[in-house]
């Protein structure tokens, strides 16, 4: 079982530089559209064969859309024997939740989304 952590509480983590790897499991396309600052994108499909990127983190924030399947993706982390000792929490609520800065590709979009929409 891994914790969930309110948008407000991974806020003041990043507002403290505490040290967090913030891992979105959206796709590459929505990850470019828009992400929690600081975030790294790693595909859920991906994560299995990733996981040992984590390796030494003391503390991981999974985030997707809506905060379910980052419960997912943090304790398949959990599991893996590559996060000893690392604190694996979920965004609650997920991005939908999330009120803070968001960062996005150069342009907004994605590569593959055609053309900005003039709005």
């Amino acid at each position: 079982m891994i914790d969930e952590i309110t948008p407000e509480e991974l806020a003041a983590l990043l507002d403290a530089d505490e040290p967090v790897r913030i891992v979105d499991i959206r796709s590459p396309a929505a990850f470019r559209r828009g992400h929690v600052p600081g975030s790294e994108n790693v595909p859920f499909p991906q994560l299995p064969t990733r996981v040992d990127e984590f390796a030494g983190a003391d503390r991981i924030v999974t985030v997707c859309p809506h905060g379910h399947d980052s419960l997912r993706a943090g304790r398949l982390i959990v599991s893996s024997e590559a996060v000893d000792d690392a604190t694996v929490q979920s965004l609650a609520g997920g991005l939908e939740a999330w009120d803070g800065e968001v960062e996005a590709g150069a342009d907004g979009r994605a590569d593959d989304e055609g053309p900005a929409a003039p709005f």
